[in-house]
């Protein structure tokens, strides 16, 4: 069967709902593949990754990354953590050590 090329090119990430206790509900999206590139290509020994990717998979709210890293500032290590896991099982990069999932991105 013959791919549809417009199907290529259209948005497909799979988003989900993310509970954060005390907090509420938040939803995220998987990145893409060239999302996942940039964010390696600017991460500065990780210290910016984690803003630049959380600020590309917030759908709901959407923060830029000045948010992101309010937001980190003030909250607790589980529920970044969470949202990243949710990410990364969206993105098809779960499983691999964050850091390395993002230097050397599934081909």
């Amino acid at each position: 069967m013959a791919v549809d090329k417009d199907a290529l090119f259209r948005p497909r990430c799979p988003e989900d709902n993310v509970e954060l206790p005390g907090v509420g509900t938040v939803r995220v999206r998987g990145l893409t593949r060239a999302e996942v590139v940039q964010i390696a290509k600017g991460a500065n020994d990780g210290k910016d990754m984690e803003p630049l990717s959380l600020s590309l998979a917030m759908v709901d709210p959407q923060l830029t990354e000045d948010e992101v890293r309010q937001w980190i500032g003030v909250a607790g290590f589980g529920e970044i953590e969470t949202l990243n896991q949710r990410i990364n099982e969206l993105s098809g990069i779960a499983g691999r050590a964050d850091k390395e999932a993002y230097k050397s991105p599934r081909k």
